[in-house]
């Protein structure tokens, strides 16, 4: 048994999904795209049911990529009973969307999410007069606190095994026409959604199912064609908005009936952005609380490696000491040691509270505010307004964020955004900023380092658009309410994003400590180092910082693991400058992506462009680096 989760964004669909899924569910891609999906296993009533979470889309017009998926996989797989997810205070918008899922014959659950905030607005909305007049069960529902999710998913299972397809609702006398001389022309052609869906999309120009059904239908073409015609000619409008304008008309009608709206009581919540994004005092509030934010993040993290520093160096001294043989074999004990301590007393303090940070600022509805006020700039740098959410993305990983950019329709918009996205600092070079500059230089030092990277980026974004000019749209966002988030579900989303590290790159951060230890032991290290030794040698520093530099193109959290290897101590402060700090850190921020990240360019934009990509960010993080070294000289 299948049971898909199908919403608009914002509507806590994934929400739903991560309370029953525990964070414990695997995501996929859809073949030949990169929009991705969730999958996890529940038991609900002694079955085990296969729970998709499927992407966020506003409708399944097939405009966009989400789009595309949601309806190809309506069409090509079999589900039980699909559960809508819609949010209470935007009653309209979500059973507009709901109107169009009933039209493709699967059983439907229709399950209102928000009803906390819908309250809070003054919204009564009658749930079983909804459920009446679509037809469909209807409930109640507060995702974020586990509120009707146990109904909901039980009344899915009984909607599957009835299965009960939902009447569609009726449309004008024109649009009705045209629909049903197209069922009556429509062979069953192995669709599993309904004849009508098939003519509803037929009319509404959709080119993938227009081209299955004349390939098994040849003489519908025209057919299909006289009937657009004929609707655009009576109306003036082409069938697409014929159709979508009577479906408006009808989830209006619907919310009227079902839905009242007493006295609002404005909270200070509700006022909230009337400051959060004020043209001036927006941005202030924005560094406040990204400077905040660094300096919690900062004063978690030392407050933690200090004294874990400490307990690792001295159980490495008492390892080596106690060892009765020399040789190999206590250098890479000593490296498993180094290892085993970078990412517990290194990375894990400050990536574990960023992580919780983060996702509580996503959760709480303020990252999409950072991308409304960051809009601006996107298009100062020449670059789609979509951009951004690559971009906010490009902190967490730049994987993912690569693959993004998939949303953008243009090539040349996908390429730049993704030149300018390898420089994001991401979770991985977070443990250099705060490892080395925060903790030795203070949280003011790495928040001026986040403050330079976009400088740079922004100028090196206004630099290529030089030579690819072109208009970039605007960019339209939804603006989600203030939520509170609970414990639980901010928790649960670091782990998610934490393990990661764990199971992935820790465990190479070991191995890249015992071979480390084992080129030092050979005296290899030497010849390692001489790759880099020209941009070490332009940027003042060490030698010996070639190996980790190197290193670091796999992972870069070997940049700094493997840094205190190559210098023989923790204790930066005793071998590096401040100057060295912020130079090393301000290269390591910009150079060369690691090859996760190279794998996923040449995947989506092809070797060429990952060369060029890989060779551009070589020579910004050269550039970057020796100035802020200069700069730095300068005012000392």
């Amino acid at each position: 048994m299948r049971f898909a989760l199908i919403g608009q964004p914002n509507c806590g669909k994934s929400t739903l999904f991560n309370q029953v899924a525990g964070y414990k569910a695997e995501t996929g891609n859809f073949s030949g795209t990169t929009v991705n999906f969730k999958e996890t296993k529940v038991r609900v009533l002694g079955d085990v049911v296969e729970l998709v979470d499927l992407p966020g889309t506003y409708s399944l017009l097939g405009t966009n990529p989400a789009e595309r998926v949601v309806l190809d996989y309506l069409i090509s797989k079999k589900i039980d009973v699909v559960i809508n997810v819609i949010d209470a205070t935007h009653l309209v918008q979500g059973l507009l969307f709901t109107l169009e899922l009933m039209e493709m014959g699967r059983p439907m659950v229709l399950a209102i999410n928000m009803m906390d905030d819908a309250t809070r607005q003054g919204l009564k909305i009658d749930g079983e007069k909804l459920s009446q007049l679509l037809g469909i069960p209807v409930l109640p529902m507060i995702a974020s606190r586990g509120q009707g999710v146990r109904a909901t998913f039980i009344q899915a299972w009984h909607a599957a095994k009835e299965t009960k397809i939902p009447q569609s609702q009726k449309y004008g006398e024109e649009i009705e026409s045209a629909i049903k001389d197209l069922k009556g022309r429509l062979k069953h052609d192995g669709f599993p959604i309904s004849r009508r869906a098939i003519a509803v999309k037929l009319l509404e120009g959709d080119p993938e199912i227009t081209n299955k059904v004349i390939n098994k239908n040849p003489g519908i073409a025209d057919f299909i064609h006289g009937h657009l015609d004929t609707l655009c000619h009576r109306s003036s409008r082409q069938a697409v908005w014929m159709v979508a304008t009577e479906r408006q008309k009808i989830a209006r009608e619907l919310a009227k009936n079902v839905s009242l709206q007493g006295e609002t009581h404005l909270s200070f919540r509700d006022k909230l952005d009337d400051y959060l994004l004020h043209p001036f005092f927006g941005y202030l509030f924005l560094l406040l609380v990204l400077g905040g934010f660094f300096a919690l993040v900062y004063g978690i993290g030392n407050w933690l490696e200090v004294p874990m520093l400490a307990f690792f160096g001295d159980l490495t001294n008492l390892v080596m000491t106690r060892m009765k043989i020399e040789g190999l074999l206590p250098q890479l004990i000593a490296g498993i040691i180094q290892g085993v301590s970078g990412g517990i007393a290194i990375v894990l303090p400050y990536l574990l509270p960023f992580l919780l940070g983060l996702g509580f600022l996503e959760d709480i509805g303020y990252l999409t505010r950072i991308a409304f006020l960051t809009d601006a700039l996107m298009h100062r740098m020449g670059l789609h307004g979509k951009a951004i959410v690559p971009f906010i993305l490009g902190y967490g990983c730049t994987v993912p964020a690569i693959m993004s950019t998939r949303i953008m329709e243009d090539k040349r918009d996908r390429i730049l955004s993704a030149a300018l996205v390898t420089m994001i600092p991401c979770a991985a070079r977070l443990s250099v900023i705060f490892g080395l500059v925060s903790f030795y230089l203070g949280p003011w030092a790495a928040l001026g380092i986040y403050i330079f990277n976009i400088l740079i980026i922004a100028i090196t974004g206004k630099m290529i658009t030089r030579f690819l000019p072109e208009d970039s749209p605007g960019l339209i966002l939804e603006m989600p309410v203030y939520r509170m988030p609970t414990l639980r579900t901010v928790t649960s989303k670091a782990w998610f994003r934490i393990r990661e590290f764990i199971f992935e790159a820790w465990p190479l951060l070991i191995v890249g400590s015992v071979i480390l230890a084992g080129l030092n032991y050979f005296s290899i290290t030497p010849y390692l180092d001489k790759i880099f030794q020209p941009i070490t040698w332009a940027l003042g520093l060490p030698s010996a910082v070639g190996t980790p530099l190197l290193f670091g193109i796999f992972r870069k959290e070997l940049s700094l693991i493997m840094l205190a290897q190559a210098l023989g101590t923790t204790n930066f402060g005793a071998v590096l400058t401040a100057e060295q700090m912020m130079v090393y850190t301000i290269f390591v921020v910009f150079y060369i992506p690691c090859v996760a990240t190279m794998v996923t360019i040449k995947n989506e934009l092809g070797a060429k462009n990952m060369w060029l990509i890989t060779g551009l960010s070589l020579f910004i993080a050269t550039a970057a680096a020796l100035f802020s070294r200069y700069v730095i000289l300068i005012f000392s």
